[in-house]
């Protein structure tokens, strides 16, 4: 029994020196926990700078217009027979597409009255040169102080010799109203209004119809002050995109066909004519790009070469947080030679492989120390956010 108790009481000394051996190695390890420093510099992200080269895009609006607008007028007088099907408002005619027609009886008589004269006019010449033949060789019989040119009939000749070219040009213009009585139109056109109808007399210089071209169309687009260095030095020729604002849009490709030569004076911006071939695209299957169309137009402009692409919103009263190599924060001063979209292009100020902080301490300072997260860090980061 004795022996039992002594086991016993052994047994929960050996337990009691465990629990206390352990809870001192426990109170030791917090110790030694509560004494190490901890690391209490801010996490940054960065990225690693390198120059590019940029091509700059420049970008502005504008309304599509035509390249010349007709007002189209008869040039002969009588009554109007007929006109085609798309000789109205909104229709598309072709270039030399008769319009209408005008009564061409009374023309078609002038012609051949012209004809006749013509024909007349060639007679009288014909027999003038045959009687001066013959007066040329009755003259070799005779003395040079009888000879004259009245005697040689040159004054006649002369004066036949004329009115051939008379009845000739009579006649032209003969042909010429004839050819009238068909109203043709002058380019490929797009009908805006006709003030006509079938049976209505129309006189010399009456206006008829309002023709727009569609051959080619305009744009004229403003410059800004901001994009005017950045023009290519020569643009004359060079290719745009141009898009439409609609809902649906169509793109459709033009280029630079002059500038206005001169500033705005209360804008001061540059204007360019950009020029649409085919617009209503008669002649290709491009989509129909129509007068009055609002649109924007982008055009190439100069390349920046070894510039630097920074976010907008790292940059801060042209300033930029990078990180040295003692991975301290440092503020550098930079030169901001061109903004597009949410981007900054930076020309000085940064060297190559320059470490940019891209998520900065609540309250960055000059000589800060920081940690910087590691690649698996910086990726779970990225997709919690």
């Amino acid at each position: 029994m004795k022996s039992t108790v002594l086991k016993t009481i052994a047994f929960l000394g050996i337990l009691a020196l465990a629990v206390g051996v352990s809870m001192g190695i426990q109170a030791t390890a917090e110790d030694e926990a509560e004494k190490a420093p901890k690391d209490v510099r801010p996490t940054v992200s960065v990225e690693t700078l390198v120059p590019v080269n940029h091509d700059i895009e420049i970008n502005s609006f504008g309304e599509v217009k035509p390249l010349e607008t007709t007002v189209l007028a008869a040039q002969v007088s009588g009554e109007v027979l007929s006109w085609n099907p798309q000789f109205v408002a909104g229709g598309v005619v072709k270039r030399g597409e008769v319009l209408m027609s005008i009564e061409a009886d009374a023309y078609e008589a002038a012609v051949l009255q012209a004809e006749a004269q013509v024909s007349l006019a060639q007679a009288t010449l014909t027999e003038e040169l045959a009687r001066q033949k013959v007066a040329q060789r009755e003259a070799r019989n005779l003395a040079d102080s009888q000879v004259s040119d009245l005697y040689l009939r040159k004054p006649q000749v002369l004066s036949a010799q004329a009115q051939l070219k008379s009845a000739e040009a009579s006649l032209r213009i003969a042909e010429r109203n004839l050819a009238k009585t068909q109203v043709r139109a002058p380019y490929d056109a797009l009908v805006m209004s006709r003030e006509i109808g079938s049976g209505q007399y129309v006189s010399a210089g009456m206006r008829v119809a309002s023709l727009s071209n569609i051959e080619s169309a305009e744009i004229i687009v403003p410059i800004a002050g901001f994009d005017r260095p950045f023009l290519l030095d020569n643009m004359q020729g060079n290719e745009t995109v141009i898009t439409t604002k609609d809902q649906a849009s169509i793109q459709r490709s033009g280029f630079i066909a002059r500038d206005l030569g001169v500033l705005d004076e209360a804008t001061r911006m540059l204007h360019l004519v950009i020029q649409v071939n085919d617009p209503y695209s008669l002649d290709s299957d491009a989509p129909s790009l129509k007068f009055g169309s609002y649109v924007q137009v982008n055009l190439k402009g100069k390349q920046l070469r070894n510039v630097y692409k920074v976010p907008q919103s790292l940059v801060n009263n042209r300033k930029i947080w990078l990180l040295d190599d003692e991975d301290r924060l440092q503020s550098h001063s930079v030169e901001v030679i061109r903004e597009e979209g949410s981007y900054f292009y930076i020309s000085s100020g940064i060297q190559a492989d320059s470490r940019l902080v891209k998520e900065l301490p609540e309250y960055p300072q000059n000589g800060m120390q920081v940690k910087v997260k590691t690649p698996d860090q910086a990726l779970i980061s990225y997709y919690r956010n």
